[in-house]
Protein backbone atom coordinates (compact mmCIF):
# COMPACT_ATOMS: atom_id res chain seq x y z
CA UNK A 1 0.00 0.00 0.00
CA UNK A 2 1.83 3.39 -1.50
CA UNK A 3 0.41 6.37 0.75
CA UNK A 4 1.13 10.13 0.22
CA UNK A 5 0.57 12.43 4.12
CA UNK A 6 1.62 16.20 4.16
CA UNK A 7 5.40 16.51 5.36
CA UNK A 8 3.94 18.95 8.17
CA UNK A 9 1.24 16.26 9.73
CA UNK A 10 3.20 15.29 13.12
CA UNK A 11 3.65 12.58 15.23
CA UNK A 12 2.09 10.01 12.66
CA UNK A 13 5.50 8.76 10.79
CA UNK A 14 6.10 6.18 13.06
CA UNK A 15 2.97 4.47 13.29
CA UNK A 16 2.37 5.29 9.37
CA UNK A 17 6.05 3.29 8.87
CA UNK A 18 4.42 0.28 10.80
CA UNK A 19 1.28 -0.29 8.52
CA UNK A 20 3.14 0.41 5.51
CA UNK A 21 6.63 0.47 3.93
CA UNK A 22 5.69 2.83 1.21
CA UNK A 23 5.06 6.13 3.00
CA UNK A 24 5.87 9.07 0.97
CA UNK A 25 5.80 13.07 2.67
CA UNK A 26 5.29 16.20 0.27
CA UNK A 27 4.46 19.40 1.26
CA UNK A 28 0.92 19.37 0.76
CA UNK A 29 1.02 22.55 -1.84
CA UNK A 30 3.10 21.10 -3.57
CA UNK A 31 1.23 17.73 -3.92
CA UNK A 32 0.82 16.88 -7.72
CA UNK A 33 -1.24 14.71 -9.70
CA UNK A 34 1.90 12.66 -10.61
CA UNK A 35 2.94 11.76 -7.13
CA UNK A 36 -0.73 10.37 -6.71
CA UNK A 37 -1.32 8.63 -9.35
CA UNK A 38 -0.12 4.66 -7.96
CA UNK A 39 -1.08 5.78 -4.16
CA UNK A 40 -3.68 3.80 -2.52
CA UNK A 41 -4.19 6.75 0.41
CA UNK A 42 -3.54 10.62 0.54
CA UNK A 43 -3.37 11.93 4.09
CA UNK A 44 -3.40 15.84 3.49
CA UNK A 45 -4.30 19.35 5.33
CA UNK A 46 -6.05 22.54 4.17
CA UNK A 47 -3.25 22.99 1.71
CA UNK A 48 -4.44 20.29 -0.91
CA UNK A 49 -6.75 20.73 -2.70
CA UNK A 50 -8.33 17.16 -3.61
CA UNK A 51 -10.27 17.32 -6.76
CA UNK A 52 -10.71 15.69 -10.51
CA UNK A 53 -7.97 17.61 -11.48
CA UNK A 54 -5.12 16.06 -8.79
CA UNK A 55 -7.15 12.57 -8.43
CA UNK A 56 -8.49 11.67 -12.14
CA UNK A 57 -7.02 8.56 -13.22
CA UNK A 58 -5.34 7.94 -10.29
CA UNK A 59 -5.21 4.90 -7.90
CA UNK A 60 -6.43 6.46 -4.39
CA UNK A 61 -9.31 5.20 -3.03
CA UNK A 62 -8.89 6.59 0.46
CA UNK A 63 -8.37 10.56 1.34
CA UNK A 64 -8.61 11.68 5.01
CA UNK A 65 -7.52 15.38 5.98
CA UNK A 66 -6.47 15.47 9.27
CA UNK A 67 -8.48 18.79 9.99
CA UNK A 68 -12.29 19.37 11.08
CA UNK A 69 -12.69 21.67 7.90
CA UNK A 70 -12.92 20.17 4.71
CA UNK A 71 -13.81 22.42 1.89
CA UNK A 72 -10.42 21.86 0.00
CA UNK A 73 -12.24 18.18 -0.31
CA UNK A 74 -14.41 18.34 -3.60
CA UNK A 75 -16.49 15.44 -2.24
CA UNK A 76 -19.15 15.57 -5.36
CA UNK A 77 -16.03 14.24 -7.03
CA UNK A 78 -14.78 11.69 -5.00
CA UNK A 79 -18.47 10.55 -4.91
CA UNK A 80 -18.38 10.06 -8.46
CA UNK A 81 -14.93 8.75 -8.37
CA UNK A 82 -15.94 6.56 -5.82
CA UNK A 83 -13.12 7.52 -3.41
CA UNK A 84 -13.96 7.02 0.28
CA UNK A 85 -12.70 10.15 2.19
CA UNK A 86 -12.80 11.66 5.91
CA UNK A 87 -12.15 14.28 7.76
CA UNK A 88 -11.85 15.07 11.81
CA UNK A 89 -14.23 16.59 13.24
CA UNK A 90 -13.85 17.61 16.51
CA UNK A 91 -10.39 16.26 16.72
CA UNK A 92 -8.72 20.20 17.58
CA UNK A 93 -11.81 21.68 19.06
CA UNK A 94 -10.01 21.74 22.80
CA UNK A 95 -7.31 23.46 21.01
CA UNK A 96 -9.53 25.96 19.58
CA UNK A 97 -11.73 26.23 22.58
CA UNK A 98 -8.20 26.69 24.56
CA UNK A 99 -6.88 29.72 22.06
CA UNK A 100 -10.45 31.38 22.83
CA UNK A 101 -9.97 31.15 26.60
CA UNK A 102 -6.58 32.94 26.92
CA UNK A 103 -8.13 35.39 24.41
CA UNK A 104 -10.86 36.33 27.04
CA UNK A 105 -8.25 36.15 29.74
CA UNK A 106 -6.18 38.61 27.62
CA UNK A 107 -9.07 40.64 26.06
CA UNK A 108 -10.02 41.52 30.13
CA UNK A 109 -6.80 41.83 31.63
CA UNK A 110 -5.65 44.17 28.56
CA UNK A 111 -8.96 45.59 26.47
CA UNK A 112 -11.64 46.68 28.85
CA UNK A 113 -13.61 43.94 28.76
CA UNK A 114 -15.81 41.77 31.41
CA UNK A 115 -18.06 39.07 32.55
CA UNK A 116 -20.00 41.54 34.65
CA UNK A 117 -20.74 43.56 31.51
CA UNK A 118 -20.09 42.09 28.64
CA UNK A 119 -21.62 39.18 26.44
CA UNK A 120 -19.99 37.38 24.23
CA UNK A 121 -21.80 36.15 20.92
CA UNK A 122 -20.47 32.78 19.52
CA UNK A 123 -21.56 31.89 16.35
CA UNK A 124 -22.13 28.04 15.12
CA UNK A 125 -22.25 25.74 18.21
CA UNK A 126 -20.92 22.53 16.95
CA UNK A 127 -17.48 20.56 18.07
CA UNK A 128 -15.81 23.87 18.81
CA UNK A 129 -18.33 26.19 19.09
CA UNK A 130 -20.34 24.61 21.85
CA UNK A 131 -16.50 24.33 24.06
CA UNK A 132 -16.19 27.57 23.59
CA UNK A 133 -19.61 28.74 25.06
CA UNK A 134 -18.73 26.32 28.32
CA UNK A 135 -15.28 28.01 28.52
CA UNK A 136 -17.01 31.67 28.46
CA UNK A 137 -19.98 31.02 31.35
CA UNK A 138 -17.08 29.50 32.86
CA UNK A 139 -15.07 32.58 33.18
CA UNK A 140 -18.75 34.30 34.48
CA UNK A 141 -19.51 35.82 30.65
CA UNK A 142 -23.30 35.50 29.77
CA UNK A 143 -23.19 34.05 26.23
CA UNK A 144 -25.64 34.22 23.19
CA UNK A 145 -25.49 31.53 21.00
CA UNK A 146 -26.41 31.48 17.18
CA UNK A 147 -26.57 28.60 15.11
CA UNK A 148 -29.26 29.02 12.14
CA UNK A 149 -29.06 25.05 11.17
CA UNK A 150 -28.86 23.72 14.39
CA UNK A 151 -32.12 26.09 15.08
CA UNK A 152 -33.97 24.37 11.61
CA UNK A 153 -33.66 20.79 13.25
CA UNK A 154 -34.94 22.14 16.48
CA UNK A 155 -32.36 21.42 18.43
CA UNK A 156 -32.63 21.88 22.55
CA UNK A 157 -29.41 21.46 23.62
CA UNK A 158 -28.90 25.15 23.75
CA UNK A 159 -31.30 28.59 23.15
CA UNK A 160 -30.32 30.00 20.06
CA UNK A 161 -30.66 33.67 18.88
CA UNK A 162 -30.58 34.89 15.56
CA UNK A 163 -27.73 37.02 14.03
CA UNK A 164 -29.30 40.67 15.00
CA UNK A 165 -29.59 39.98 18.52
CA UNK A 166 -25.48 38.75 18.23
CA UNK A 167 -25.25 42.22 16.51
CA UNK A 168 -26.86 44.65 19.22
CA UNK A 169 -25.82 43.17 22.38
CA UNK A 170 -22.84 41.41 22.50
CA UNK A 171 -19.30 43.00 23.40
CA UNK A 172 -17.54 39.95 21.70
CA UNK A 173 -18.47 38.04 19.02
CA UNK A 174 -16.67 34.75 18.10
CA UNK A 175 -16.94 32.87 14.51
CA UNK A 176 -17.13 29.05 14.65
CA UNK A 177 -18.67 27.68 11.70
CA UNK A 178 -17.92 25.67 8.35
CA UNK A 179 -17.20 28.32 5.68
CA UNK A 180 -20.41 27.42 2.91
CA UNK A 181 -21.53 29.16 -0.15
CA UNK A 182 -24.94 27.40 -0.94
CA UNK A 183 -27.97 26.23 1.53
CA UNK A 184 -29.55 27.80 3.37
CA UNK A 185 -27.52 29.23 5.45
CA UNK A 186 -24.54 30.66 3.53
CA UNK A 187 -20.98 31.52 6.07
CA UNK A 188 -19.08 32.83 3.00
CA UNK A 189 -18.69 36.38 3.98
CA UNK A 190 -21.34 36.08 7.14
CA UNK A 191 -19.42 39.21 8.91
CA UNK A 192 -19.39 41.65 5.93
CA UNK A 193 -20.22 45.40 5.30
CA UNK A 194 -23.91 45.03 6.65
CA UNK A 195 -23.09 42.95 9.09
CA UNK A 196 -20.67 45.78 10.49
CA UNK A 197 -22.92 48.43 9.86
CA UNK A 198 -25.18 47.01 11.96
CA UNK A 199 -23.52 46.33 15.08
CA UNK A 200 -24.17 48.16 18.30
CA UNK A 201 -22.00 47.89 21.15
CA UNK A 202 -18.49 48.51 19.32
CA UNK A 203 -17.68 45.55 19.95
CA UNK A 204 -14.17 42.82 19.59
CA UNK A 205 -14.44 40.54 16.65
CA UNK A 206 -12.92 37.18 16.58
CA UNK A 207 -12.26 34.73 13.67
CA UNK A 208 -10.64 31.25 13.59
CA UNK A 209 -13.25 29.37 11.40
CA UNK A 210 -12.53 29.84 7.81
CA UNK A 211 -10.87 32.91 6.52
CA UNK A 212 -14.02 33.99 4.10
CA UNK A 213 -16.46 33.78 6.45
CA UNK A 214 -15.35 37.26 7.71
CA UNK A 215 -14.87 39.81 4.85
CA UNK A 216 -11.61 41.21 5.67
CA UNK A 217 -11.29 44.41 3.70
CA UNK A 218 -14.79 45.18 5.36
CA UNK A 219 -13.09 43.90 8.77
CA UNK A 220 -10.43 46.48 8.10
CA UNK A 221 -12.74 49.26 7.18
CA UNK A 222 -14.98 49.10 10.12
CA UNK A 223 -11.65 48.85 12.32
CA UNK A 224 -10.20 51.91 10.74
CA UNK A 225 -14.21 53.53 10.94
CA UNK A 226 -14.28 52.51 15.01
CA UNK A 227 -17.22 50.21 14.14
CA UNK A 228 -15.17 47.34 15.73
CA UNK A 229 -12.89 47.52 18.68
CA UNK A 230 -10.47 45.55 17.97
CA UNK A 231 -10.03 41.69 16.06
CA UNK A 232 -8.53 38.62 16.88
CA UNK A 233 -7.81 36.78 13.78
CA UNK A 234 -6.33 33.60 13.24
CA UNK A 235 -7.84 32.26 9.80
CA UNK A 236 -7.78 35.12 7.08
CA UNK A 237 -8.53 35.39 3.13
CA UNK A 238 -6.04 35.16 0.64
CA UNK A 239 -3.98 32.52 3.12
CA UNK A 240 -0.55 32.69 3.32
CA UNK A 241 -0.80 35.90 1.43
CA UNK A 242 -3.08 38.18 4.00
CA UNK A 243 -3.57 41.23 4.28
CA UNK A 244 -0.80 43.10 5.94
CA UNK A 245 -2.98 46.70 6.47
CA UNK A 246 -5.38 43.94 8.27
CA UNK A 247 -2.50 42.16 10.40
CA UNK A 248 -0.88 45.29 11.56
CA UNK A 249 -4.28 46.64 13.05
CA UNK A 250 -5.47 43.66 14.88
CA UNK A 251 -4.84 42.63 18.31
CA UNK A 252 -4.04 39.45 17.83
CA UNK A 253 -3.10 37.91 14.47
CA UNK A 254 -2.15 34.41 14.14
CA UNK A 255 -0.98 32.30 11.53
CA UNK A 256 -3.90 29.93 11.30
CA UNK A 257 -3.02 27.69 14.25
CA UNK A 258 -6.00 27.88 17.05
CA UNK A 259 -5.79 24.21 16.46
CA UNK A 260 -2.38 23.32 16.40
CA UNK A 261 -1.69 21.77 20.09
CA UNK A 262 -0.12 18.93 20.21
CA UNK A 263 -3.16 17.21 21.89
CA UNK A 264 -5.32 18.01 19.26
CA UNK A 265 -2.80 16.65 16.30
CA UNK A 266 -3.04 13.50 17.78
CA UNK A 267 -6.47 13.53 18.22
CA UNK A 268 -6.03 13.98 14.51
CA UNK A 269 -3.59 11.18 13.83
CA UNK A 270 -5.52 8.87 15.97
CA UNK A 271 -8.65 8.89 14.10
CA UNK A 272 -7.10 8.97 10.31
CA UNK A 273 -4.86 5.79 11.46
CA UNK A 274 -8.38 4.35 12.64
CA UNK A 275 -10.14 5.11 8.94
CA UNK A 276 -7.63 4.33 7.18
CA UNK A 277 -6.82 0.94 9.12
CA UNK A 278 -10.86 0.35 8.59
CA UNK A 279 -11.20 1.02 4.76
CA UNK A 280 -7.95 -1.03 4.34
CA UNK A 281 -9.00 -3.75 6.53
CA UNK A 282 -6.24 -3.54 9.08
CA UNK A 283 -6.15 -3.99 12.50
CA UNK A 284 -5.44 -0.99 14.21
CA UNK A 285 -3.24 -1.68 17.13
CA UNK A 286 -1.80 1.96 17.32
CA UNK A 287 -2.01 5.22 19.62
CA UNK A 288 -0.57 7.87 19.52
CA UNK A 289 0.57 10.17 22.47
CA UNK A 290 1.25 13.59 22.32
CA UNK A 291 4.60 14.67 23.40
CA UNK A 292 4.98 15.75 27.56
CA UNK A 293 5.53 19.22 28.37
CA UNK A 294 9.41 20.28 29.17
CA UNK A 295 10.87 19.64 32.53
CA UNK A 296 10.95 23.25 32.80
CA UNK A 297 7.49 24.64 32.36
CA UNK A 298 5.95 26.86 35.09
CA UNK A 299 3.10 26.81 35.86
CA UNK A 300 1.19 30.42 37.00
CA UNK A 301 0.11 32.10 40.85
CA UNK A 302 -3.41 31.45 39.32
CA UNK A 303 -6.00 29.75 37.04
CA UNK A 304 -5.37 32.09 34.53
CA UNK A 305 -1.61 32.40 34.36
CA UNK A 306 -1.21 29.07 34.46
CA UNK A 307 -4.05 28.68 31.34
CA UNK A 308 -1.45 31.83 29.74
CA UNK A 309 1.67 29.85 30.57
CA UNK A 310 0.19 26.63 28.21
CA UNK A 311 -0.68 29.32 26.18
CA UNK A 312 -0.94 32.70 25.12
CA UNK A 313 -1.88 34.04 21.32
CA UNK A 314 0.23 37.10 21.96
CA UNK A 315 3.51 35.06 21.84
CA UNK A 316 2.43 33.72 18.05
CA UNK A 317 0.55 36.96 17.41
CA UNK A 318 3.94 38.85 17.81
CA UNK A 319 6.11 35.84 15.45
CA UNK A 320 3.42 36.73 12.58
CA UNK A 321 3.55 40.74 12.87
CA UNK A 322 7.35 40.69 13.13
CA UNK A 323 7.38 37.97 10.04
CA UNK A 324 4.30 37.78 7.74
CA UNK A 325 6.22 36.22 4.92
CA UNK A 326 6.73 33.11 6.73
CA UNK A 327 3.11 32.55 7.37
CA UNK A 328 3.29 29.21 6.07
CA UNK A 329 6.22 28.39 7.75
CA UNK A 330 5.37 29.38 11.15
CA UNK A 331 2.10 26.95 10.66
CA UNK A 332 4.81 24.32 9.67
CA UNK A 333 6.83 24.60 12.39
CA UNK A 334 4.98 25.14 14.88
CA UNK A 335 6.30 24.52 18.49
CA UNK A 336 4.86 22.51 21.37
CA UNK A 337 1.87 22.96 23.17
CA UNK A 338 -0.37 21.09 25.09
CA UNK A 339 -3.42 21.94 26.51
CA UNK A 340 -3.28 20.74 29.70
CA UNK A 341 -0.70 20.02 32.29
Amino acid sequence: MKIIVDDKIPYIRETLGEISPDVTYLKGADISAGDVEDADALIVRTRTYCDEKLLQGSKVQFVATATIGYDHIDTEYMQKAGISWMNCPGCNSGSVAQYLRSTLILLCREKGISPEKDIVGVVGYGHVGSKVVAEARAMGFKVLVCDPPLGDGGSTAEHFVDMRQIERECSVITFHVPLTKGGNHPTFHLADEAFFGRLAKCPVIINTSRGGVVDNVALLAALDKGMVKDAVIDTWEGEPDISLALLNKVYIGTPHIAGYSADGKTNADNMVIEGLCRHFGIENRWHILPPSLPDDFKAGDSEDDTKLALYNPLEDSRRLKNAPEKFEELRGNYPLRREKL
